[in-house]
């Protein structure tokens, strides 16, 4: 969640391009351009240095991040059309598990991650796979309640999903391809143009 708040803010002041790549050239001769050094894995950005430690972002960081959001985004996105909805029909994102208790979401719709609907929708649960697990353990109720909606589920193998490559390589980018689909990242950049 760390790296999504620090590739958001990156990308929000102009240190990395819509590619997540370091923008040298525009940093050239700022306060910040020493910030960017060659490392072992290519090119990183120094967030914290002292003394012998180091704190930096690589390029392969940001590769990395970018690929996952673009994965998380696709399967959103293909499984809102494959249910026939648009964003618009959605009332409520449940974020579970530990990761969710740190997300930012404004920082993860600015990124791609997750759609640019409003914060209030979105909604955190916390670790959802123990609770349930503890409360079908202490009630036959809950337990076939549980079962009666596991047999409603779907299964969908995105991967081999007619679309999910293309959803997949248009999310590759901040926040995607189509700004038009994060109206909110439209307007910040707007009004601060990094």
């Amino acid at each position: 969640s760390g790296m999504i708040d620090a590739i958001s803010e990156m990308y929000m002041t102009g240190i990395i391009d819509r590619k997540g790549k370091f923008a040298r050239e525009r940093l050239k001769g700022t306060a910040s351009s020493w910030r960017i050094k060659e490392g072992e894995e290519g090119p990183e950005y120094v967030l914290c240095e002292e003394g012998k430690c180091r704190v930096s972002l690589t390029e392969v960081d940001v590769e990395n991040i970018l690929r996952a959001k673009a994965a998380i985004y696709a399967g959103v996105s293909l499984l809102i059309k494959e249910v026939g909805l648009s964003l618009d029909a959605i009332e409520k994102v449940y974020i579970a598990g530990g990761f969710g208790n740190y997300l930012n979401v404004e920082r993860a719709i600015i990124l791609g991650m997750l759609p640019d609907m409003p914060l209030e929708k979105y909604s955190f649960l916390g670790n959802t796979s123990v609770a349930g697990a503890y409360l079908v353990l202490l009630s036959e109720d809950l337990r076939k309640e549980a079962g009666e909606i596991a047999a409603k589920m779907t299964y969908i193998e995105l991967s081999v999903s007619p679309g999910f490559m293309d959803e997949y390589m248009s999310a590759l980018f901040l926040p995607h391809t189509d700004m038009h689909k994060f109206p909110t990242v439209e307007k910040l950049i707007a009004r601060n143009p990094g």
